[in-house]
């Protein structure tokens, strides 16, 4: 275990050393992992669990896309793959991956299958935080802990296959074995984790979605867009407003943060980039700092939780979703990557 300490804060990171592998199996020996959906994160998680040497089985849809991917993976019908019923009956440990709509609709069955001792685990907050709206409560005799890795299903599993961790938060809500945190943790290495830092599931589902909306995705594509169309508007042409808006963020500047942090990228950037920035930074932070309290609050209200379910919920998500997603890809800034893309040399 490694203390973090900053400024006054200190916080304490679970690292892979603390739960070697022969642990880990140790204290899951016996469990069967029941991982319910097959989206990024379950894919991603259950793979890494079964190359780990976990005893892991499938849950879905016979019928849906996922069944198909999840045999092309090696899941084997009625060995390691089963409808949803029948995996949530066999498993100890429930891993609900599924939409946070597909966790709601699926609730009032799966409950049947929470017998007492069980695990339910969780990579997201958001059906217990938001219980009101999902109906998600568990019953009083089973853990209920959650892994979030900080990153997609797919980093996740990239990741592993490199040797490297992605970090991940881990939660207890409910600990009525007295054995949920050790199987929290237990699984959260074995998934694929680097090392894992503690939280609630209400902190990590209001951090959750603030992000996503947020910098990591919502606002980074806003900020990006509106710098690409001031560009386009004065001139510049699509490669040329594409490259300094996305290309060299993502591919030089960004990975340096990553290795070093903020201060070492700015020190290794020209002296008028360096002023530029240091000039800058703070109208950008006071201009949109308002924006994300006004998003704090949306989330930690409920109210993008409504919003997500009533969306999510419609018979045509699906088509509505491919729809908006297409008019990314179709606009000129992403037709302009994908022109850019395109040029990057390949790896020797």
């Amino acid at each position: 275990m490694k203390e973090i300490r900053i400024n006054d804060f200190v916080e304490y990171a679970i690292e892979r050393s603390d739960y070697p592998l022969d642990k880990v199996r140790e204290i899951l020996k016996g469990e069967k992992i029941a991982v319910l959906g097959y989206g990024v994160q379950g894919r991603g998680q259950s793979l890494n669990m079964r190359d780990n040497g976990l005893d892991v089985v499938i849950g879905l849809r016979p019928s849906s896309a996922a069944w198909k991917t999840a045999m092309e993976d090696g899941y084997v019908p009625g060995k390691t793959l089963f409808p949803l019923e029948e995996a949530a009956e066999q498993g100890t440990v429930i891993q609900y991956l599924l939409s946070d709509a597909g966790q709601k609709a699926f609730w009032p069955t799966l409950k049947n299958y929470l017998t007492a001792g069980k695990a339910l685990y969780f990579s997201h907050g958001f059906s217990i935080v938001f219980a009101d709206q999902t109906g998600v409560v568990p019953p009083p005799d089973v853990d209920v802990i959650l892994v979030a890795p900080k990153g997609s299903g797919t980093t996740v599993r990239r990741h592993f296959l490199e040797g490297r961790g992605i970090n991940s938060s881990f939660a207890i809500h409910q600990d009525a074995t007295g054995r949920a945190r050790e199987r929290c943790l237990a699984l959260g290495i074995a998934i694929g984790s680097g090392y894992l830092f503690e939280t609630t599931f209400q902190k990590e589902v209001v951090s959750d979605l603030t992000g996503e909306r947020g910098v990591l995705m919502g606002a980074i594509y806003g900020l990006w867009l509106a710098q690409y169309e001031v560009l386009r508007e004065h001139g510049h042409s699509p490669s040329e407003a594409f490259n300094e808006t996305v290309e060299e963020a993502t591919q030089s500047l960004y990975p340096l943060i990553a290795e070093k942090g903020m201060d070492w990228m700015y020190a290794n950037c020209s002296t008028t980039a360096q002023r530029g920035a240091l000039d800058w930074f703070k109208r950008f932070r006071d201009a949109v700092k308002p924006t994300f309290e006004k998003l704090y609050q949306s989330v930690a209200s409920g109210e993008e939780a409504r919003i997500t379910l009533e969306a999510n919920s419609r018979p045509d998500y699906r088509t509505q979703l491919e729809k908006e997603l297409a008019e990314i890809a179709e606009s000129e800034m992403w037709k302009a990557g994908a022109q850019v893309r395109s040029l990057r040399p390949e790896r020797s």
